[in-house]
């Protein structure tokens, strides 16, 4: 079980798994992935696990709002190698989220590029002119027709900012809790954003066997 940090109350991230090359860790949602801009913004989750990994090295992100799996190298040789297969597209990842509404069909895709909305920052916005394509693919799991939402898994096969945020608000469907783009009523109802990364694959940097590692989300 993680423990809560007394300073911030947030709890500390879970370590899933770890070796001499890399460790992977469950992110609590509300917390930093790396630091932020001024000394308010210094507590994340980089910081934490060098506490107990000192050489730990950020490979890739979660939105702070976002909770689940993220992988760190120890290395700079496990760093580059894992950082190109996010770059390359080579990593497996899955989603849990809790959306608004019902969707009609039981699965899909929402292929719409994305851009920062500069005046918005850091929201990200649909542009069809200079936008970077995103991919996501969806699968609708459940339906609660008493309460209005639905429980989706999301795989990103791309890997914009906010892609999944931006992507289920464009389907309709915006993940309940999200201060950015869902109604401000769900943002106030839900204490999170409903989203979670349950499930991540990884070659590892120096043996090359595919790794599987699952968090299991802290909403249904």
């Amino acid at each position: 079980m993680s423990s809560p940090c007394c300073c911030w109350n947030v709890p500390m991230p879970e370590i899933i798994f770890a070796d001499d090359q890399l460790v992977v860790v469950s992110k609590p949602a509300g917390l930093l992935s790396v630091p932020g801009r001024g000394p308010e913004k210094q507590d994340c989750l980089w910081r934490r696990v060098q506490e107990q990994y000192p050489t730990a090295r950020i490979v890739h992100r979660l939105d702070q709002a976002t909770s689940g799996l993220m992988v760190l190298a120890l290395n700079a040789d496990s760093h580059r190698n894992l950082s190109l297969q996010f770059q390359n597209r080579d990593t497996e990842k899955r989603y849990r989220a809790r959306v608004h509404g019902l969707p009609i069909d039981d699965q899909g895709s929402v292929e719409l590029p994305l851009r920062c909305d500069w005046e918005r920052r850091p929201r990200q916005m649909v542009d069809h002119d200079k936008g970077k394509p995103a991919l996501t693919l969806w699968q609708c799991i459940e339906r609660d027709e008493d309460e209005n939402t639905s429980l989706m898994l999301l795989t990103p096969i791309t890997g914009r900012s906010h892609q999944l945020r931006v992507h289920m608000m464009a389907l309709g469907h915006p993940i309940l809790g999200d201060r950015f783009y869902a109604p401000a009523a769900s943002a106030h109802r839900y204490p999170r954003m409903m989203l979670h990364a349950e499930q991540l694959a990884v070659n590892h940097p120096v043996h090359g066997d595919k790794l599987y590692f699952e968090s299991p989300a802290d909403f249904a």
